[in-house]
């Protein structure tokens, strides 16, 4: 009786990876939304809305607290909208076939070290406080580069450490949630890998277009 109380308040790695793919198919509705119906004047408004979110986020999780679905899928929902303009301008510069490439590549290599992670018996705990630095270190470069124009060696530089540090986030994030976590839980860890998720496509665009960009010079 006690293990099933147990079993009933715990979010298994399959919930996780259920409600991960829901996030992403709410994203996806979002891009939709934001390529049809949304102005572009209004974009900026969605992006100030994901930002306040996302700062949220980190406080409700310094303060050892969690988020609930609706919370969950309004950012997706949101990120989804701010996602359009990205995607169409690496389409203007890549063409849409190669954003396809970037999105497949993405969920293949996504899917290989989930897998990994999940199938090995390796702690990657020690990776949590290097990837929190390089993320830090990726925030701020992506805000100098709003005011001091980048190179296109610079680019693929960072876009090939964004594309490291996201994916040892992967590696980082399913070896701590495989074996489940409190039911509770479950919309912030879907919540960590979506963002994995995404940060690792627009990386792998990033760096798709530095490449396209040093082939053009």
């Amino acid at each position: 009786m006690d293990r099933t109380l147990v079993q009933s308040h715990t979010g298994s790695f399959g919930h996780i990876m259920q409600t991960f793919a829901l996030s992403l198919l709410v994203s996806f509705i979002g891009t939709l939304a934001g390529a049809m119906f949304i102005p572009p004047s209004l974009v900026g408004l969605f992006i100030v809305v994901e930002v306040v979110m996302l700062v949220s986020v980190f406080i409700i999780r310094f303060r050892g607290k969690t988020i609930g679905y609706p919370f969950l899928y309004i950012f997706t929902a949101v990120t989804g909208v701010t996602l359009y303009p990205v995607i169409a301008n690496y389409g203007g510069l890549l063409g849409a076939n190669l954003v396809s490439v970037a999105f497949l590549a993405t969920a293949g290599i996504f899917g290989g070290l989930s897998f990994y992670a999940y199938r090995s018996q390796r702690d990657f705990s020690f990776l949590g406080g290097f990837l929190f630095a390089a993320t830090i270190g990726l925030i701020v470069v992506s805000l100098a580069s709003l005011f001091i124009p980048m190179g296109s060696v610079t680019n693929l530089v960072i876009s090939v450490l964004g594309i490291v540090v996201f994916s040892g986030w992967v590696l980082y994030d399913v070896s701590q949630y495989k074996d489940g976590v409190g039911s509770e839980q479950v919309p912030m860890a879907a919540l960590n890998i979506y963002l994995n998720f995404i940060n690792l496509f627009i990386y792998i665009l990033r760096f798709l277009a530095s490449i396209v960009g040093f082939s053009r010079n």
